[in-house]
């Protein structure tokens, strides 16, 4: 069976957000995007737009020292998709290692909606605060 062409187009988009090559991911996200991310920390919550969730982004890379997300399997049709992700992040000589599997709604070939789903967020959540 052949592999669907968005497995490849979310595959570059973890490649590209790891690089911050913003081409990319503007080809990549809807314009109207909402994102949604979980937990109870300063960057938990909805993010509407593309521009809000490269807002998100920037935030997140202000609050860590360093964050990585290594994708282990990308799962996806016409209209969903699903992704298996180990992350690490660490802030203030603090490291931790978490799970994920976010689900997202396509669009002609963009990503249209996304849902972070973490195994524990509230590891995260400890990391950076509220």
């Amino acid at each position: 069976m052949d592999e669907h062409p968005n497995v490849a187009r979310i595959g570059e988009g973890y490649a590209a957000f790891a690089r911050g090559d913003f081409a990319v991911l503007k080809d990549l996200f809807a314009e109207d995007l909402p994102w949604y991310a979980s937990g109870r920390n300063q960057l938990s919550g909805n993010y509407h737009g593309r521009e809000a969730v490269y807002q998100f982004f920037g935030k997140l890379t202000e609050l860590t020292d360093s964050f990585d997300l290594d994708l282990h399997a990308v799962f996806a049709d016409d209209d969903h998709g699903a992704e298996l992700v180990i992350g690490t992040a660490s802030r203030g000589g603090r490291r931790i290692e978490f799970s994920e599997a976010p689900v997202f709604h396509l669009r002609d070939g963009k990503v249209a909606e996304f849902w972070d789903a973490s195994a524990d967020a509230y590891a995260f959540d400890q990391l950076i605060g509220h």
